[in-house]
């Protein structure tokens, strides 16, 4: 399994019903909401096996907006060679 962030935008408008659709469907407790502070936007962190079904998460009203981040965790060791610039001829 892997780890994805999820970040949902939604209208103003459509921000109440987002809402109920997501504690329908059990989703209550996982989401943070940006809403009250103007930023309608949810946003949650899950566990799943693909992409495609970490989105099954979202809204379908909503769906084709979301964008969905794979994440994972980087040691010192991990994280040093993938900053390293680039030589000239690499």
């Amino acid at each position: 399994m892997f780890r994805y962030l999820i970040e949902s935008p939604h209208t103003g408008e459509e921000c109440l019903e987002i809402v109920k659709q997501v504690i329908a469907a059990g989703y209550a407790t996982h989401f943070e909401w940006g809403c009250t502070a103007g930023t309608h936007k949810g946003w949650v962190i899950l566990e799943a096996e693909t992409e495609a079904q970490a989105l099954l998460v979202v809204p379908a009203i909503v769906r084709s907006k979301a964008k969905v981040y794979r994440l994972n965790h980087f040691s010192e060791l991990d994280v040093v060679p993938l900053h390293k610039p680039a030589r000239e001829g690499e």
